[in-house]
């Protein structure tokens, strides 16, 4: 059975836009479950300004205590934004960091004050001292098909930034369908392209889920080879500069399709399942996963 791997995004995407500032013992809890559901790739935190993004506020502390506890049985990552940030996921001991970008000058203007060229400049120094210190570098470039701005993304501007992540040493592209419209001909228009110059060992999908075609686009990026995907459980996560943007596609949804499609994940789907209730019970609102309504419902 052939092998897929999931990227858990939820502790960190997927939760730095609610507005219920989780404490850190629930953060880890969460982390803790995701584990036990056997989850092997989990994105942590963001080391980022705490009046910036409030809820990643405590990444110090809760790096703390989830990598002693699980960093021999999976692989952690963390959103890096500045060498600052970087030092920082260095000191806490993460051996995997992530940096970020988009196609969009707008989108990046808005997002991190800056344009893409200036994007690359900040995070070169970030890339030359994780090559000193064994760290491996993971690229998001966001908006890859759309932009809330500027519109339709031509797969060309998607290729260039992701040559020039892969350039500097990323060791996975993620592709960020940023606001969730894509379908599945625009998936593959892109791909078509994107695979020309960078090879598939290299890129993940990364898809929102607005208008219900994420799913929809995984087996688009399925049929042409792709074999890393982000998801978030319950389908946690938005974009703040994209209004109106759903979340995450769904863990659930996402091991549910790929079972059924005779792919194998590593993730329980039942377990799964009992980390979004904690979630919900915490965030004190409903998710939208409809693999986790499902099977809420049936239980």
């Amino acid at each position: 059975m052939e092998t897929v791997k999931i990227t858990e995004v939820g502790p960190r995407d997927g939760l730095q836009n609610e507005k219920t500032i989780l404490s850190t013992q629930d953060k880890f809890e969460f982390v803790k479950r995701l584990v036990e559901s056997g989850a092997k790739h989990i994105e942590l935190t963001s080391f980022v300004r705490k009046d910036r993004i409030p809820q990643m506020g405590d990444a110090i502390e809760l790096s703390a205590l989830v990598l002693p506890a699980f960093g021999s049985q999976v692989e952690f990552s963390c959103l890096t934004p500045n060498p600052k940030g970087y030092q920082a996921a260095k000191e806490a001991g993460f051996k995997e960091v992530a940096v970020f970008t988009a196609t969009s000058e707008s989108f990046t203007q808005k997002n991190i004050n800056m344009t893409v060229m200036e994007s690359f400049q900040a995070f070169r120094p970030i890339f030359d001292s994780a090559k000193q210190d064994g760290i491996k570098v993971r690229g998001y470039i966001s908006t890859v098909v759309s932009c809330p701005y500027e519109g339709k993304i031509k797969p060309e501007k998607t290729l260039e930034v992701a040559e020039r992540l892969l350039d500097a040493g990323a060791y996975e592209i993620s592709l960020g369908e940023t606001i969730g419209v894509a379908v599945p001909s625009e998936i593959e228009s892109l791909l078509e392209v994107v695979l020309k110059k960078i090879p598939i060992k290299y890129l993940n999908c990364h898809f929102h889920d607005t208008y219900g075609m994420a799913i929809a686009n995984t087996k688009q990026a399925l049929a042409m080879g792709i074999r890393s995907f982000d998801s978030s459980a319950g389908g946690l996560g938005g974009c703040p500069y994209a209004k109106g943007a759903a979340g995450n596609v769904a863990t659930e949804d996402l091991v549910y399709f790929l079972q059924k499609e005779g792919y194998e994940t590593g993730i329980q789907l039942d377990s799964l399942v009992k980390v979004s209730q904690f979630m919900e019970s915490k965030l004190d609102r409903t998710l939208n996963s409809r693999t986790y309504i499902a099977k809420k419902n049936a239980s």
